[in-house]
């Protein structure tokens, strides 16, 4: 069930046998020559919309805006400050919360939200053990690469250039799913360097076409639907283990 596509009325009946819900969370950044701007917000929609048509989950709408300051040195990437993604995030979820959501689950796809999120996490509990409450939802923050078994397939289909940013693994993802567009390009050098993330300015210098120890030339759209199916195994697997926390 996708909550946009959703009426109030089928929203108030969903919540009388299920009170969890998953939001895609991601980024608008670039991801190297090859890579789609919106990778990092487009791989957990993919994998949560896919895993909608198989399982019995509720997705909301995609939180594709990110913290992604490092990236602003490449045209077409858009960030938040830390502190105005926290606002958003405490926004969201005290939004489904009112309505009596327990189980909010953040599926991400930005490797830079992960410390703002989990801040942001911690900053909406906090709230309640100050006023001595108890808290009447439970947050959960998962990486779509962390879910069962899948860094152990793309290591199996990646043993070498899977690197850290534009990795061809989220490509793949992107190019199964939109192989209209799909991209090639010659890249130098064909593994790209790794190192620190600080500034814009910094990560420019560092990593001059984006890429951060990563070869994406080796993504394909056959590697894209393996990861896709077993994400979705992995993603109803997950949520079943949060539903009964």
């Amino acid at each position: 069930m996708l909550l946009a596509f959703s009426t109030w009325p089928e929203i108030d009946a969903r919540l009388k046998s299920s009170r969890t819900v998953i939001i895609p969370i991601g980024s608008n950044e670039q991801h190297g020559p090859m890579g789609l701007l919106g990778t990092d917000w487009l791989c957990p929609e993919i994998i949560a919309h896919a895993a909608e048509k198989e399982g019995d989950l509720l997705i909301a709408p995609t939180f594709n805006i990110g913290m992604a300051q490092h990236h602003l040195g490449f045209s077409g990437t858009i960030s938040l400050r830390p502190s105005t993604f926290m606002a958003a995030i405490s926004d969201w979820v005290n939004s489904l919360a009112r309505h009596g959501f327990d189980r909010i689950y953040f599926l991400n796809g930005h490797g830079g939200n992960v410390a703002t999120i989990e801040a942001a996490f911690s900053e909406i509990y906090s709230d309640y053990s100050y006023s001595a409450e108890a808290c009447p939802f439970i947050l959960k923050l998962r990486n779509w690469w962390d879910l069962p078994g899948i860094a152990r397939l793309c290591a199996r289909i990646y043993p070498t250039g899977h690197g850290t940013h534009a990795t061809p693994s989220e490509i793949a993802v992107t190019f199964a799913a939109y192989p209209d567009r799909v991209k090639s390009h010659l890249m130098e050098p064909q593994i790209a360097p790794s190192g620190p993330i600080r500034d814009a300015l910094d990560y420019r210098a560092r990593f001059p076409d984006g890429r951060i120890g990563s070869d994406s030339s080796l993504a394909t759209v056959e590697d894209g639907r393996a990861i896709i199916a077993a994400s979705v195994t992995g993603l109803i697997e997950d949520i079943a283990k949060f539903d009964a926390d």
